[in-house]
């Protein structure tokens, strides 16, 4: 937990300002939806002035295995439609952050999930639910 906050603390956010509509945005849910992610969620934290991103992307993996093939296809997606690495990535075996500066993305499995809610921590963000 110690080093996602320290990636996350040293850089800033840039003031491009996505949407929920952005092509960026948009890649990644379709990559962590290819995977099978579960209660797939976003927070808007634009409106936080602490907030280290536009977005949060948070989901989640039944086991380890998905939990990297999800991480692994949002960087793959990613790179081929948006030709966008990440900024940093921070593997576990129980939560893995992809973060692409304006949009960080959480994979956890479930019980790290509930553990670290994030959530409930940006709790005055827009929240979105996308399970469909």
């Amino acid at each position: 937990m110690d080093k996602i906050i320290t990636a996350l603390q040293s850089r800033k956010k840039s003031a491009t300002g996505l949407t929920r509509n952005s092509k960026l945005f948009k890649t990644i849910l379709d990559a962590v939806k290819d995977k099978k992610a579960e209660e797939v969620v976003s927070l808007d934290l634009k409106k936080i002035d602490e907030a280290v991103a536009d977005f949060f992307i948070l989901c989640e993996a039944q086991s380890n295995t998905q939990l990297k093939a999800i991480a692994e296809n949002v960087e793959k997606k990613v790179m081929e439609e948006c030709n966008e690495k990440p900024y940093h990535v921070e593997r576990g075996d129980k939560w893995t952050l992809v973060d692409y500066v304006n949009i960080v993305v959480h994979i956890f499995q479930t019980e790290h999930r509930k553990f670290y809610n994030l959530e409930s921590l940006w709790a005055d963000a827009g929240r979105v639910e996308h399970n469909d």
